[in-house]
């Protein structure tokens, strides 16, 4: 197959810089793309570029952004299979997975086209007479967005359509290991009526281009997902640097509880799904198994079956139900953490070795006799590795799932009315879900979390909003 060539956009030019090159995770020694890394002056550039350029975008009729931000969409959906395709050889993800993502992707920037009809502002009713009240909004202005690798299309979709729904400029600056899929949205923006230095894309290391994003006075919000501990330094980075407006959306350690009285059928659907699908490597996984005493031994041996029945193998086959892992460094990774849950007690029983294949390829891992005070249960993997933890009933499963350090999703499989809404009442999460896999989002409804998985406005649907424009209280005097 063929390696593309993906460079960075600055001001509507390219703009090229030291080579380097991505590989294919299932296939060793398969060059995906080449990308040029861009260094400080290049980010720089780029930021002096989108202050040059908001002002004019923001001014532009409501009719103009809604037309380019809807040509963007329209061109990603028709480039759906060329796209997927890439992107499953640069991430690893299944085909029909990327598929997905990819309409994912075009459907959001159409989504954002026309929320621009919706109501942009409100109207009250002064206390004092004579005085008309009401709150507008402008953009925030110049976004630093910093995406991971695990949804190199959907999330930088997520952040950047808002964004410029809302009349700002945009620098972007993808996780390296998936600049290609960065590479070709930005081709995408490029080819639409957009004005040059309004959209911008930076690729390269954090600790360069990055750190210019965090520390720029021409920036002056940041929307980062990835992992807890980057985001605690980009917290601090835009602290330090100007008071930066800053959006954090983190990792997650999310339980998915089963009671007795749930059909084992929909349990063991709904755990193998949230815990091995895409690999596990979201921040909305199933990771740990939280399952009543009477249903447990009966859900562990069903889902230990399924979860060794699953083919793994390379993404592009349509065979395949499990990609490889992203890098060898996370396989190596998530490996150790193998070692670490035997060590502290946990027994595998199912899974748990590199599969002996050409690739990056790991089989879906099961623990069980997990304790939820285990590093296993409490430190984010990021792959295809999930606990059983058993508990006594529906008090102790809340109890245990709200007893860690994120809170981004969880949810219950149940037959009981009252149970499920007390789970929903109860659960410390962000998302909660019942009789449903806990990864799974709507484009149109807030996604974020708790605790160390979130800090900031909520993302996607109409609370985007409130992060990328501010609100401004005007009283006029008659």
């Amino acid at each position: 197959m063929s390696v593309t060539v993906h460079l960075n956009l600055v001001d509507g030019e390219w703009v090229d810089g030291e080579r380097r090159s991505n590989g294919n995770p299932a296939r060793p020694g398969e060059i995906v793309s080449e990308y040029a890394v861009a260094d400080r002056d290049t980010a720089r550039a780029a930021i002096d570029a989108a202050r040059r350029a908001q002002p004019g975008w923001a001014s532009q009729p409501v009719g103009s952004r809604m037309a380019v931000l809807d040509d963007i969409g329209t061109t990603i959906l028709r480039r759906t299979e060329e796209l997927a395709v890439l992107l499953s050889r640069e991430e690893g993800k299944l085909l029909s997975e990327a598929r997905g993502e990819v309409s994912r992707a075009g459907q959001t920037f159409r989504y954002y086209a026309h929320q621009l009809l919706q109501p942009q502002g409100e109207v009250y009713s002064s206390t004092r007479p004579g005085v008309h009240a009401e709150v507008r909004r402008r953009p925030l202005g110049v976004i630093g967005i910093i995406t991971p690798w695990n949804y190199p299309l959907a999330i930088p979709a997520w952040k950047v359509a808002p964004a410029l729904a809302y009349g700002n400029a945009v620098v972007l600056k993808p996780a390296e290991l998936v600049t290609a899929s960065a590479g070709e949205l930005a081709r995408i923006i490029a080819g639409s009526a957009l004005p040059p230095g309004v959209f911008n894309l930076v690729m390269g290391a954090g600790r360069v281009v990055g750190e210019e994003l965090l520390t720029s006075a021409g920036i002056d919000g940041v929307s980062f997902t990835g992992g807890t501990g980057t985001g605690g330094h980009v917290a601090r980075q835009c602290l330090a640097h100007g008071n930066k407006r800053f959006q954090l959306e983190m990792g997650g350690k999310n339980p998915l509880v089963v009671l007795d009285d749930a059909d084992l059928e929909v349990a063991v659907r709904c755990a193998l799904d949230g815990s091995f699908f895409s690999t596990g490597q979201r921040c909305t996984a199933s990771s740990r198994l939280i399952v009543q005493a009477g249903i447990h031994d009966r859900f562990v041996d069903a889902l230990a079956a399924a979860a060794g029945a699953l083919r793994v193998g390379d993404p592009l086959d349509p065979r395949s139900e499990l990609g490889p892992v992203v890098s060898p460094e996370q396989l190596a990774q998530n490996l150790d953490y193998v070692r670490i849950g035997r060590d502290e007690g946990a027994r595998v029983v199912a899974g748990g070795t590199h599969q002996p294949d050409e690739g990056q390829f790991m089989r879906p891992t099961l623990f069980a006799g997990a304790r939820n005070d285990m590093r296993l249960a409490r430190e984010e993997i990021f792959g295809p590795v999930s606990c059983v933890i058993e508990v006594d009933d529906l008090d102790e499963a809340i109890s245990v799932a709200g007893d860690t350090d994120y809170g981004l999703s969880a949810g219950i499989v149940t037959t009981s009315l009252s149970a499920a809404e007390r789970f929903k009442r109860d659960a410390r999460a962000g998302i909660v879900s019942v009789n449903l896999p806990t990864a799974g989002t709507e484009l149109h409804l807030p996604f974020g979390g708790t605790g160390a998985s979130n800090h900031g406005p909520r993302e996607q649907g109409g609370y985007a909003r409130d992060f990328y424009s501010v609100p401004v209280t005007c009283y006029t005097g008659w």
